[in-house]
């Protein structure tokens, strides 16, 4: 590969469906989120790594169906009542990130509170006949559960994984990220750096955004040394 890549795009990641890099890591997952009837019980976890396209996937399926997307307040706090009686209207749809995580951390007040703030809205989306889609890490059974009821509705939940990016896929999201960026790369940078880095689509991210703040306070193009320098301490931190 040869030549000069320039990309003119806004700052902030491109969500759409023309954007998501469509490969063997994810394709399952995305047909699972398109096919209603893959929801015998009208919600879905979907599972996956940091960076691996769960948000993508789930602003995806947001925009196609008009769904309310809930932040960690619905799971604690005074408000959590109020805010699933508004998401979870008949026969719509809602979303909420990263929940294992929130669960962990209390939601926005206790974890026996953010349990049951979930539980609670399993049952209103059920009643309603709302459709929730979940993103999380782990699986539940790694969520450390301690209500009973809350466990079982979640075990009984459908579920679709993002696997491992292969080499293509690598490439393409670090493509994606440094235009998303507005910094310019060569082709072969990309292809060094997709053949020398694990394949890893949360490292991509934060390398991509490593190498963006340098730039920003250099001032300097992006160079393979720059970016194997980056790569190196990155992937020693995270050891």
């Amino acid at each position: 590969m040869s030549g000069q890549l320039t990309f003119d795009l806004a700052g902030r990641p491109a969500l759409g469906r023309g954007d998501f890099l469509t490969a063997e890591a994810n394709r399952t997952a995305l047909a699972a989120l398109d096919a209603p009837g893959g929801w015998p019980l009208g919600r879905m976890l979907l599972l996956g790594p940091r960076g691996a396209g769960k948000s993508h996937l789930a602003a995806i399926w947001a925009g196609d169906h008009g769904a309310r997307r809930l932040d960690q307040s619905a799971l604690g706090g005074d408000e959590a009542d109020q805010m699933a009686q508004r998401a979870c209207t008949e026969g719509g749809a809602a979303v909420i990130e990263d929940v294992d995580r929130i669960i962990a951390a209390g939601g926005a007040a206790s974890r026996p509170q953010a349990e049951a703030a979930l539980f609670h809205l399993l049952n209103l989306c059920a009643a309603r006949q709302c459709r929730l889609l979940l993103t999380a890490r782990r699986a539940p059974q790694d969520w450390g559960v301690r209500l009973p009821d809350l466990a079982s509705r979640l075990e009984a939940t459908a579920q679709t994984r993002l696997g491992p990016p292969d080499e293509a896929l690598l490439a393409a999201v670090l493509v994606k990220l440094f235009a998303d960026r507005q910094l310019e790369v060569r082709p072969d940078l990309i292809e060094w750096l997709s053949l020398r880095m694990d394949r890893d689509l949360g490292l991509a991210r934060d390398l991509v955004d490593r190498l963006d703040r340098a730039a920003l306070a250099e001032k300097r193009p992006l160079t393979r040394r720059a970016a194997g320098a980056a790569l190196d301490k990155l992937t020693a931190e995270r050891q």
